[in-house]
């Protein structure tokens, strides 16, 4: 009789709903939990693990990895309502605005969108051309966007209308001190402050539609702008929030000098060595995950986010406390997070594979840790001349982004110390 935790699970065909493609999901958890369970047993009989059992480890992590990509593009696709399809009423200078636009994008017209700007006495087109789209299609972008992106999803968001967010902080507190009754109160030291600066860069996008696309009526314009430009802007905004340099970019949390975590101090982000160059130790690997979660303080460590990719999760789900349970555990439900030793896992694969004095796992309160600043609005500038038969759209919108907090996020450096 064939044992079924014995066979690796396929993927099959794609799931049609998000029911069906979490289900097939946590089968799969459960299978990967028997074999691994028996190459754990083997290494305690013989040492070593038996190369077919390894090989079906692997291989359901890998099916694992390929079911949940299924199932987060359902989850995403879910939630990408329609623009302006139902969506309730809206006010007289919104339904002239996405009017305006609309015949803008349409036919180049800009005489709406120039008397719309005289009316507000605004500059809703800068000195390089283009024009702001309607701001229920602005909030649609970001909100997409955070759906697609980790970083913006558990940062602090800003809107500014400038260039530059500058933010002050305190280096040092106020002194303070206990007194008798009656004694003397001399006067406290002052706090010394600082700045951190947040600059916005300029990224953009340029879909391309046919004029035909254009004069069809049933195409809903701004949905498709929209639809086109989420997820290139999440991608890039996804890298540039963990690894970006800060030249023409936000600068990442990982592009910032880091020290052992009992050397750190303002300005750097702290790590835990793994014990092992390049790998988690041979011994107890969970426990370099331990001292992650402990090196942040208490206040950050109840909002603690871990961020890795997939297959350094692939990694951890082999994972045991000293009772035999597994630190990695499935999502609850479909759209939510997995999670490892109680605290939520959030995907991201600009972070780094596991090598030699690699970043590979962040554990930290990116919501008091990260910044993401945005300028207001998106701005598009119709172009029917470059490319003909096709009309390019060049879409831009202004983010910056940088750590505010030092304290707030903490990495795992793969070395020896």
């Amino acid at each position: 009789m064939t044992n079924a935790a014995s066979v690796a699970p396929e993927v099959k065909a794609v799931p049609e709903t998000v029911t069906a493609a979490f289900d097939e999901f946590m089968e799969a958890f459960e299978a990967f939990k028997d074999v691994n369970d028996r190459r754990l047993g083997e290494i305690e009989q013989k040492l070593t693990a038996d190369v077919v059992t390894r090989d079906k480890v692997d291989r359901i992590n890998r099916a694992m990895d390929d079911q949940k990509k299924v199932l987060d593009q359902l989850v995403l696709k879910k939630a990408r309502p329609q623009l302006g399809r139902g969506g309730g009423e809206l006010s007289a200078e919104a339904v002239e605005h996405k009017a305006a636009f609309d015949a803008y994008i349409r036919r180049g017209e800009e005489a709406g969108l120039r008397e719309l700007e005289v009316k507000a006495l605004s500059s809703g087109s800068g000195t390089d051309g283009g024009y702001l789209v309607p701001p229920e299609t602005d909030t649609e972008i970001g909100r997409r966007i955070s759906v697609v992106s980790p970083m913006r999803a558990l940062s602090t968001g800003r809107t500014v209308s400038s260039a530059v967010l500058k933010k002050p902080f305190a280096t040092t507190g106020l002194a303070t001190g206990w007194v008798a009754e009656t004694a003397a109160r001399p006067q406290t030291s002052t706090p010394q402050l600082a700045e951190l600066s947040f600059p916005t860069m300029e990224l953009y996008a340029m879909p391309a539609a046919t004029q035909g696309l254009l004069d069809d009526a049933a195409v809903d314009i701004e949905s498709w702008i929209a639809g086109e430009v989420d997820i290139v802007f999440a991608e890039q905004e996804g890298d540039a929030f963990i690894r970006g340099d800060g030249v023409n970019k936000p600068k990442g949390f990982l592009s910032y000098p880091t020290v052992a975590d009992s050397a750190w101090s303002w300005g750097n982000i702290g790590y835990v060595a793994s014990g092992a160059a390049g790998a988690w130790q041979s011994t107890d690997p969970s426990d370099t995950l331990i001292e992650l979660v402990y090196a942040l303080k208490a206040g950050h460590r109840q909002n603690g986010t871990f961020m890795m990719n997939r297959k350094t999760q692939a990694d951890i789900r082999k994972f045991k406390d000293a009772d035999g349970n597994y630190l990695w555990r499935p999502p609850a439900a479909a759209g939510q997070p997995a999670s490892l030793m109680g605290f939520p896992i959030a995907e991201a694969e600009e972070m780094p594979d596991v090598a030699a004095n690699s970043l590979s796992v962040a554990f930290g309160d990116f919501r008091s840790g990260y910044l993401v600043v945005d300028r207001a609005g998106v701005r598009v500038l119709r172009d029917p001349y470059s490319a003909k038969p096709y009309v390019l759209f060049y879409t831009t919108k202004r983010v910056g982004g940088g750590v505010q907090n030092f304290e707030a996020i903490k990495v795992v450096k793969f070395a020896a110390a």
